[in-house]
Order: structure tokens, then sequence, then C-alpha cells
């Protein structure tokens, strides 16, 4: 008789961390004084840029079935709330576009790339994500946390940590590994970064191994970097 394997939960509790170390840091942030003199401001932001960037990761994660595998309505749920609270993007819409993503890199119908400079591209793949909707959710949680938080931290901890995500996701997730030509022997159209780990998570949760990313999506971030050779 087959045994049958205990489900792996250890994607459900790097998710748990990232989301609850996120909130916990925005909740803090926002009540709290700063200095704008003071490095440690920067610090902060600089953080809860990183923790918005692992809520995308982690709903990336979900598209692959493995924050949660075997269990697919856990792992959508995680996938659809962190995917969420990253700009209110909304986990059905993207999940098809990242497939695509998969099955056509660096072509046509590839809905993450484009054959241009660095702004150009930023700007298409910016239009292939943000909806007029999120953008007015946006300005709506601006408006009510500027109500009960101080403005500036507002701006500081909430708004520019999420605007500076995009461009780390996009910078090191999708521009560098995909930018210019790739030898005809590279069947997944993609670069990777110098293997450096520690580097490799601060820039992007190891997503620079960005070869190794396609040619193992069963892979989550957090195992990444066993790919990489």
């Amino acid at each position: 008789m087959a045994i049958k394997r205990s489900s792996d939960y250890r994607g459900v509790a790097v998710a748990a961390v990232i989301l609850v170390a996120w909130f916990a840091l925005l909740a803090y942030l926002l009540q709290s004084s700063f200095d704008f003199s003071s490095p440690l401001t920067y610090l902060f932001i600089l953080v809860q840029t990183h923790l918005y960037t692992g809520l995308f990761i982690t709903a990336h994660d979900a598209m692959h079935g493995v924050v949660a595998p075997g269990k697919p309505k856990l792992n959508k749920a995680i996938g659809t709330v962190t995917a969420f609270l990253f700009a209110y993007n909304w986990y059905p819409r993207l999940l098809p576009k990242h497939h695509q993503h998969h099955r056509h890199v660096a072509t046509d119908k590839d809905p993450d790339y484009h054959s241009g400079s660095f702004w150009p591209w930023y700007l298409s793949f910016l239009k292939q994500y943000i909806t007029w909707w999120q953008i007015a959710l946006m300005a709506i949680t601006f408006n009510v946390l500027k109500l009960y938080f101080p403005l500036w931290n507002v701006i500081l901890f909430w708004m520019l940590p999420a605007i500076l995500a995009t461009f780390q996701l996009f910078y090191f997730g999708t521009f560098l590994p995909h930018r210019g030509e790739h030898p005809a022997d590279n069947r997944h159209k993609s670069g990777t970064q110098a293997k450096n780990h520690l580097w490799a998570f601060i820039s992007c949760y190891f997503f620079g191994y960005h070869y190794e990313h396609h040619d193992k999506p069963y892979l989550p971030w957090w195992q990444l970097y066993k790919a990489k050779t």
C-alpha cells in the first residue's frame, strides 16, 4: 500500500512570515515619529520596499502552485491576498498573463516583454498590469490613511515603498534577465546574475537567478538558489 506523504507547509510558513512582517512594520511606521536626517528612516523605507516585493514574489510563487503544494484552494487564497495587498493587484488577472510570459518569453506574445530601453519598457510593463480601478483604490486608501496617520508617514512608508517595489521587481525580475539578445541555445531567452546568494536575496528574492527560475519553475523562491551552479 502506498503511503500518502504529508503536505509541505514550508511555503505557507514563509508566506506567513513575509505577510506578518510587512503588516507589523507598516503598522509601526505609520504611527511612529521619524527624522529626515536619520539614516534609520531610509533604512525602514528600503526594508518596507523589500517586504512589499516579498508580497508579490509570494503571489508569483502561488501562480506556480508552490506556496501550498497539493492544496490548490489554500495556494490560490494566499496568492489572492498577497497580490491584492500589493497595490490591489487581482490574482485571477495576473495568473494567465504570467503563464503567457513563460510560454512565449521575449516574444511579441509575452506581456512582460518590450523591445526597447528601460523607461519605455517599464511604462509598457505598467500598462500591462496596472488598471484604473487599482489607481482608484490606491487613491481612496491614501485618503483614508491620512485621516488616521501623519501625511508624511503615509507617503514614506506606505506609498513610496509600493512604487519602489515595482522598480525592484521590474529591474531585477524582468528588465535585466530579458534585455538584449540571447544565444540560440538559450531556450528560455533569459539571463542570470552572477552567483552571490546574499545579493540575489536582497535584490529580488533570488529572481536575479532568472534562467534558473524559467528552467525550474517548480522551485519556490526560497529554494531557487539551489539551482544556481
